[in-house]
């Protein structure tokens, strides 16, 4: 019998992109189309449309209703809270943002992402207050919604089938993020601390929740790099290690020693270097390469 392990689910951060048609989806695919044959290729992709705006309920059913059964959207929250209120009176934004229809997705919805503006300091009191709202449920989550601004959102969608955690994860943009009391916060609040791979922003390691979330946007040029084998295969056992309970032995990490034990750990690894077609490719290689750790290790 193998090493029991969390689940491991390699995908891609969006998947609308003009570049990628005739490369990764064939030139005879329809656009609307293209999420149910990237969630073919797929167990897992980012919602990065909630970022920009609100959609609409509609959208979230027919996401849902386009991939399979055990699929997992992550969902990236609004810039509204992050990046123009700073987290700042975000209450009835947030219940707002939970409105629009993301408890559509049901068992589908995933981890929910938080992206920090990278000019956007360490605030230990600004972060606790805003994890303070954090629905920590579905039924919380519905209730919230409920407060939302009706003007901007006169329906909400607040209908939950079974209730169940939600998971937070949490990227940073600024080096005032390098402090243990930041990694210890997290822990508090059982957020997750997005591990992204970028030469323009800090990689940090640190497990803090009971899953790992990392977002790999091209180690040598934002966007555009891809990964080659060496990195592939880095990145494939550091998700194993993790998915096992372990910490990979080259995790960078603020705190020099390793976070609470754990038996397994659901693990989420998004490509976002897209510019070039190169998230799918590289997510594939990455599956394919974590499929044979797994059988070497078990």
């Amino acid at each position: 019998m193998g090493q029991a392990r969390g689940h491991i689910r390699i995908g891609i951060s969006g998947w609308r992109y003009k570049g990628w048609r005739g490369k990764f989806y064939p030139k005879t695919l329809r656009q609307k189309d293209e999420l149910r044959y990237a969630a073919e290729k797929f167990p897992t992709i980012e919602i990065n449309g909630t970022f920009y705006s609100l959609q609409s309920v509609t959208s979230f059913e027919k996401w849902c209703g386009e991939t399979p059964e055990d699929f997992v959207f992550a969902t990236k929250g609004s810039r509204y809270i992050t990046h123009i209120l700073r987290l700042r009176d975000v209450r009835q934004p947030l219940a707002t943002f939970f409105a629009q229809g993301l408890l559509a997705l049901g068992k589908k919805l995933g981890p929910l992402l938080w992206q920090l503006p990278p000019n956007f300091k360490f605030d230990r009191e600004r972060l606790a207050r805003f994890f303070e709202l954090l629905p920590p449920d579905l039924d919380s989550a519905a209730e919230l919604a409920g407060r939302r601004n009706k003007k901007i959102l006169p329906k909400s969608y607040t209908k939950v089938v079974r209730n169940r955690v939600l998971r937070y994860a949490l990227e940073i943009r600024h080096e005032s993020f390098r402090t243990p009391e930041f990694v210890k916060l997290l822990r508090e609040y059982q957020i997750g601390l997005v591990c992204a791979d970028t030469v323009e922003w800090p990689r940090v390691m640190d497990v803090t929740a009971d899953f790992t979330y990392c977002r790999l946007h091209g180690s040598e040029v934002l966007y555009p790099s891809g990964y080659d084998a060496k990195s592939i295969a880095d990145w494939a056992r550091r998700a194993v290690d993790w998915a096992s309970g372990r910490e990979p032995e080259d995790a960078e990490r603020v705190i020099d020693r390793p976070g609470p034990k754990q038996a397994t750990r659901d693990v989420f690894v998004y490509f976002d270097n897209d510019a070039k077609v190169r998230a799918p490719v590289d997510a594939l290689a990455m599956e394919k390469k974590v499929q044979e750790l797994k059988l070497v290790d078990s």
